[in-house]
């Protein structure tokens, strides 16, 4: 069974989903009921309410919720040992999210980078396709990887939102690690 969950956010509320064994999709700026069909589509699964799920799912939800707003208040430690699955998701995106989840508090890299660091040097447009699709944002660190030339890039392939608010939300959780990369000129 899949329980869902809310953590306050500087930027609005942060929507995950969990079973008892582990964390299955993170969101921003998701509206319940988008948050609730991504879930379905993905998971195959009606996710409810945290009130309406089994102890053990409770209490994963509960482990995730205090590591994302520890990893907000700048304890990252928290949030590095939450498992987390990802069924629906492709081989290939797992082999990016892998990599991108092993990257350090505070460390960033380029999508060119990125591809090179798993073995698929030329593969950047296709790592940058596998980052947008993070389901699990935060807890598998998306907004580590920029662009190229060291500039923002972009931030959240389906999540909701105009695109500068999404990019402000990741210049925030960049700042907050201590990296202020500077925004591409329209």
């Amino acid at each position: 069974m899949i329980g869902v969950a809310v953590v306050p956010a500087p930027w609005g509320p942060i929507r995950l989903a969990a079973n008892e064994d582990a964390v299955v999709a993170v969101d921003v700026l998701s509206s319940p009921d988008s948050f609730a069909a991504a879930c379905l589509h993905r998971l195959g699964e009606v996710a409810h309410a945290s009130s309406d799920v089994p102890a053990t799912v409770r209490r994963r939800l509960d482990e995730a919720g205090e590591a994302i707003s520890a990893l907000l208040a700048g304890e990252p430690a928290a949030a590095e040992s939450i498992p987390l699955a990802l069924p629906g998701v492709t081989g290939w995106d797992r082999l990016v999210l892998a990599a991108v989840r092993r990257l350090a508090w505070g460390e960033t890299i380029g999508y060119g980078r990125l591809a090179e660091r798993i073995g698929r040097r030329g593969a950047a447009r296709a790592v940058g396709g596998a980052v947008g699709r993070n389901p699990i944002g935060l807890l598998i660190p998306c907004h580590r990887v920029i662009a190229g030339d060291g500039t923002l890039g972009g931030y959240g392939g389906g999540w909701l939102g105009e695109r500068e608010a999404l990019l402000e939300i990741k210049a925030t959780l960049l700042a907050h690690e201590g990296n202020h990369p500077a925004r591409r000129a329209p």
